[in-house]
């Protein structure tokens, strides 16, 4: 599966990648490289994060889920439960 971006994050990544560069390394990148850098990471480290943010998500549907069955649960066959309970409060 490839990961993409919009073509407006695309340029606001790039334009990050550029700045990166030129505050952290001796040497600046240019606008073409950037890219290339951003698409291999894409390519390469895009996967990781996705897997792991549906793995996230997941857990959180599941965890979810779990409470639902604990709030809405009904206990069954309770009516004779009941009915024995009024007759004892009489």
């Amino acid at each position: 599966m490839t990961i993409e971006i919009s073509k407006e994050a695309r340029k606001e990544v790039i334009v990050s990648i550029e700045r990166y560069f030129r505050e952290n390394m001796e040497e600046p990148i240019g606008n073409v490289t950037a890219g290339a850098l951003l698409s291999f990471f894409l390519e390469e480290l895009g996967p990781v994060v996705y897997n792991k943010a549906v793995a996230d998500v997941q857990g959180n549907i599941q965890s979810r889920i779990a409470e639902i069955d604990i709030e809405i649960h009904e206990d069954e066959f309770q009516y004779w439960r009941k009915f024995d309970r009024q007759r004892k409060s009489k």
